[in-house]
């Protein structure tokens, strides 16, 4: 994956972008490729990443080149998990302030910051995805795995539970049997079988995961941004929320996304639908802006 940042530092007046050292960004026609890098160490999430993906994904939030974030690893690897020497072992001994700032990092950009991410995120997994890594994948939108990738919660393998909020990513997206075996286990798998148990929306042979997860990015860049964002907060909102209030939230939510659209998608719908007849909204998304 190529770094595009440098170019385009000059470009924006000198003004430096966050990326370049353990992560990389490619941005290719409102796709930004966010890749985790440090392929000797199987992308394996140190303190130094750590802050790096913060600063990178508060970046490209505000970005307009990104219109989609595809987060991936560099290598043969999406990431081997948390690094147990640099974020555990080497914190151990360290002031109290350093180790809730590494877990900080961490915890931020691995849960919150890519769940709420103002626009649609994919997972790449071109590799392999064990421990920690859990977390920052299911904290996308979708998923995409290659075939060939191997997925593991080898925590119970060297004496701990599965790191941060693995467990409870692993109750959210899989079975409570597959859920169980793979915790209690140990035992990897392969893309194909997390697909099958939902954890990853779909899995593709490697040489085809690029170009999929690109063809899956071109869908999302062809619907109305605001609504997207709308529609994944409601999602993530409503789980917990009984039918009546979910009802009444997700009426007050559709009628604030109308309401803050500057492409006024609605009534473009409506009109190239109804008037136009341009489009069939079953079949197809309407022209943005039409």
């Amino acid at each position: 994956m190529t770094d595009v940042g440098s170019a385009r530092d000059e470009a924006r007046g000198g003004t430096k972008e966050p990326w370049g050292n353990t992560v990389l960004v490619e941005l290719e026609n409102g796709i930004a490729w966010v890749a985790m890098n440090r392929p000797d160490k199987r992308n394996a999430m140190n303190p130094v990443m750590n802050r790096e993906m913060n600063e990178v994904i508060d970046a490209l939030e505000v970005d307009d080149r990104c219109g989609v974030l595809v987060l991936t690893g560099e290598g043969d690897s999406f990431s081997s998990g948390m690094d147990l020497k640099e974020y555990f072992r080497e914190t151990d001994d360290k002031s109290r302030m350093v180790q809730v700032r590494a877990r900080r990092d961490a915890f931020a950009w691995q849960g919150s910051k890519l769940m709420n991410f103002a626009k649609p995120t994919i997972a790449m997994v071109n590799g392999w995805c064990f421990g920690g890594a859990f977390t920052p994948m299911a904290s996308c939108d979708l998923a995409i795995a290659a075939d060939e990738a191997t997925f593991g919660v080898s925590e119970i393998n060297w004496g701990i539970l599965p790191g941060g909020n693995v467990t409870k990513v692993l109750s959210q997206l899989m079975g409570r049997r597959a859920a169980l075996y793979a915790i209690m286990t140990g035992i990897p798998f392969d893309g194909k079988k997390a697909a099958a148990m939902g954890l990853v929306n779909e899995s593709v042979p490697l040489a085809e995961l690029r170009q999929h997860t690109r063809e899956l990015a071109k869908v999302l860049l062809e619907k109305n941004p605001t609504v997207l964002h709308q529609a994944k907060v409601a999602f993530r909102n409503v789980e917990d929320m009984s039918w009546e209030v979910a009802l009444d939230y997700l009426g007050a939510k559709n009628e604030q996304g109308i309401l803050i659209d500057p492409e006024r998608g609605r009534q473009q719908g409506l009109k190239q639908f109804l008037d136009d007849k341009s489009y069939r909204p079953g079949l197809k998304s309407m022209k943005r802006g039409g």
